[in-house]
């Protein structure tokens, strides 16, 4: 169930990023959005704490901002699988800004959702 939320509030945060910034990012079709989303998740969950624990010494020395490069690189690994004709970001640091973007939604996002989960459990 968790990764449907995320799979679905990654898809409207690309699809909204795309609309705002659309000479850094750029999407084809709202499939392609749920497409990039799902994989975005899968790599999160697979290929993120991997990269994390290699980081984990410049991450400590920079006070955990390269983290940011982390979810950076992470989207473009996704933008990789899926073809630059798909989902594409104009270099790495229109990628890095998205990764910034991203990152602050999802806890602004998560502050909500998950004072209203606790509440109700």
């Amino acid at each position: 169930m968790r990764l449907l939320i995320k799979t679905g509030i990654y898809t409207l945060l690309f699809m909204a990023i795309a609309r705002v910034l659309p000479n850094m990012f750029r999407i084809d079709t709202v499939a392609t959005a749920v497409i990039a989303s799902v994989v975005l998740v899968l790599l999160n969950w697979t290929v993120k704490p991997v990269l994390h624990i290699i980081s984990f010494p410049i991450t400590f020395i920079t006070f955990g901002l390269f983290s940011f490069v982390i979810s950076a690189v992470t989207l473009e690994l996704t933008s990789l699988i899926l073809g630059a004709e798909h989902f594409y970001f104009n270099g790495f640091g229109s990628a890095l800004v998205v990764a910034i973007i991203l990152a602050i939604c999802n806890s602004i996002i998560n502050s909500f959702t998950m004072d209203n989960f606790q509440k109700r459990v």
